[in-house]
């Protein structure tokens, strides 16, 4: 803003500068005036235009478009992150990716270290004396007899399991119970509902403002370019 007000001011000034000299100096006034007021003129009227795009100017049709407008930019932003980023293809596309890489992704270490191999344990136990073994197993001194093969158990377990995920069969059972079109769909219907909601509490002033951060630095040349050939139209006029 500071560098667009300085852009535009310097450009003025010089402008109202040349055609104050034209008023004093002996040699081609009507010439030096003539490019000052043209000079002016393209810088004025292009000072103008930028303040129109974010200021309503009474009598002035057209002017404040973009806060007038406001809701067709969010609009616009809305549809270029949900068309051009967040799409339902994107998205299945970088999860399938994510599922090629298989056990790099998806760590079940932890998963199986969190397993209770006590009571899978018990489980077993319990199975084994509620059956036609357990009558059995009580002449021989019931649960007490399965202790000395809990630990044995419980680290052949673990090693299954291990084994187990590790396959490619299950692996590949895995990647196909996870529905990476399903997700892709609820993930982008989750993202649009954050932008909705972020869209909402927008008001015209913030978007003026986001607008005016991004583009007004760099209009403000359009007040130099203005002036100067503004200035060249003045001098051709002044010759002619």
């Amino acid at each position: 803003m500071k560098t667009f007000l300085n852009k535009s001011s310097v450009t003025n000034l010089i402008s109202l500068l040349v055609i104050a000299i034209g008023y004093v100096s002996p040699l081609y006034p009507d010439v030096i005036k003539a490019v000052g007021f043209f000079a002016f003129s393209g810088a004025i009227t292009n000072w103008l235009a930028i303040h129109m795009l974010f200021e309503k100017v009474p009598f002035l049709y057209g002017s404040g478009i973009i806060p007038a407008r406001f809701e067709e930019f969010k609009a616009s932003i809305k549809n270029l992150m949900m068309e051009q980023f967040f799409t339902a293809d994107h998205i299945e596309q970088f999860i399938e990716n994510e599922e090629k890489q298989g056990g790099k992704v998806l760590n079940l270490g932890p998963l199986l270290n969190a397993v209770d191999y006590d009571k899978v344990y018990e489980g077993l136990v319990s199975a084994i004396m509620n059956s036609s073994f357990g009558g059995m197993l009580m002449m021989m001194g019931g649960e007490d007899a399965l202790l000395p093969l809990k630990q044995s158990f419980i680290e052949k377990m673990q090693h299954t399991l291990t084994d187990m995920v590790e396959s490619e069969r299950f692996k590949h059972a895995l990647q196909q119970g996870l529905n990476a079109h399903k997700i892709s769909e609820d993930l982008t219907s989750k993202i649009e509902v954050v932008i909705d909601k972020r869209l909402a509490e927008l008001t015209p002033q913030m978007v003026k403002e986001i607008v005016q951060a991004i583009i007004k630095k760099h209009l403000g040349w359009l007040v130099v370019w203005g002036g100067v050939f503004g200035g060249l139209l003045g001098a051709l006029f002044g010759f002619a």
